[in-house]
């Protein structure tokens, strides 16, 4: 007998003392618990009671659609709600999302305190901007505070991971503002210090198109923008640079020359040792005819081009044999000519040419031909000298 009543006290205070050594758990109740096991319907947690914890997929996010596999895995460690204590099978009721939007409001104010950057997905595109939700609370991203550069489609950014701050809290209004923006600022601020300490004339970068301007396209290398001025975009003549380039282009581009205290750096997308002029020094010589077009025209002459990248002078007094007082009353741009060389400085890039030479020279050979006393005598044998010079 007294052996039982022994037996009976020590299994009565063993579990007392089990009792005891158990969290005491209330409806309602914030506890953290580790992730046991999870599958396509729900997720079993240990919250260091008697009982484990069971989320239901309905009580672990606000997206219907979530498989709670892809949101956790075993050993993750979560906040959760008690929900109910016993369900009549024993178990432990939690959820997720109501625990996570009372505990996002902490780690809001932590963030807001810090500066520290975290990751949203961003979900829908409203008016003005996007939505970010954060553990059940809707936070707006305005299209401003998207990135540095302009947005064009804010639906392009759904779906997207983020890394983003919080610049606005209001817990009252449940108001939450990011920023995309000052992100990027502080990550080209970085760039920005890298590239200086690393860039090198001549070499070639790769950069991203991000604005045109009438006199040139400016690109980002990576923190840092870089203009291509007109004159560097191709060897041939460009009015506009849409005619090269376009908004969101990568591109390839020579390190021309940079200022870093002025913060400029020089770019060029033609490449260098394919200057047409290399060329045009074999190409070309004195005395030759060419036939070339008109591609501008100032007080002092017109600029016929040879070829793409090549481009001669005709000062107005080698238009024509007449006085004239502006050069547009003879020649206009897109005009097909023909002129003769009378200069070539391949080291000043410059070629002279006349018009009026070119006329001449044929004109007079027709008279020689005109005067001609020798029967048998053709326009072709008297011109055959110079018609070997020419070019078309």
């Amino acid at each position: 007998m007294e052996n039982n009543y022994t037996e009976e006290m020590t299994m009565a205070q063993m579990m007392d003392d089990i009792e005891k050594s158990m969290k005491r758990i209330h409806a309602g109740d914030i506890v953290k618990g580790k992730v046991i096991k999870v599958n396509e319907d729900e997720v079993l947690v240990n919250i260091g009671y008697m009982a484990d914890g069971i989320i239901s997929k309905e009580e672990l996010s606000d997206d219907e659609n979530i498989d709670p596999r892809d949101l956790l895995k075993p050993d993750d460690e979560i906040d959760v709600v008690i929900l109910q204590v016993d369900d009549g099978e024993g178990n432990v009721i939690l959820s997720k999302k109501q625990a996570d939007q009372v505990v996002v409001w902490d780690e809001l104010n932590d963030y807001l305190a810090s500066g520290t950057p975290f990751e949203v997905t961003v979900k829908e595109v409203v008016k003005g901007g996007v939505v970010a939700p954060i553990k059940g609370i809707r936070a707006f991203i305005p299209a401003s505070q998207l990135s540095v550069n302009y947005v064009e489609d804010l639906n392009a950014y759904v779906g997207k991971t983020l890394k983003v701050k919080l610049i606005e809290l209001d817990k009252e209004s449940r108001k939450v503002v990011l920023s995309r923006k000052e992100v990027e600022k502080e990550e080209r601020e970085l760039q920005k210090k890298e590239i200086w300490k690393t860039l090198k004339k001549g070499e070639k970068r790769k950069g991203v198109v991000t604005r045109l301007a009438k006199f040139g396209a400016f690109v980002d290398l990576g923190g840092v923008d870089g203009l291509i001025h007109l004159s560097d975009l191709s060897w041939k003549r460009v009015l506009d640079p849409k005619e090269v380039v376009a908004v969101g282009d990568v591109v390839e581009v020579y390190v021309v020359d940079f200022d870093e205290k002025k913060d400029r750096i020089s770019l060029a997308l033609k490449d260098i040792k394919e200057d047409p002029w290399n060329e045009s020094v074999k190409k070309y010589k004195v005395n030759d005819i060419i036939k070339g077009k008109v591609v501008r025209t100032t007080n002092f002459g017109a600029f016929v081009e040879l070829e793409p990248g090549v481009e001669g002078l005709v000062h107005i007094s080698q238009i024509t044999d007449k006085h004239i007082a502006k050069v547009t009353e003879v020649l206009s741009v897109g005009d097909e000519v023909k002129a003769k060389i009378l200069e070539i400085k391949p080291e000043e890039k410059r070629i002279s040419l006349s018009i009026r030479e070119a006329e001449d020279g044929a004109s007079e050979e027709v008279m020689q031909y005109t005067n001609n006393e020798e029967d048998g005598v053709t326009i072709g044998d008297i011109l055959k000298d110079k018609l070997k010079g020419l070019k078309f």
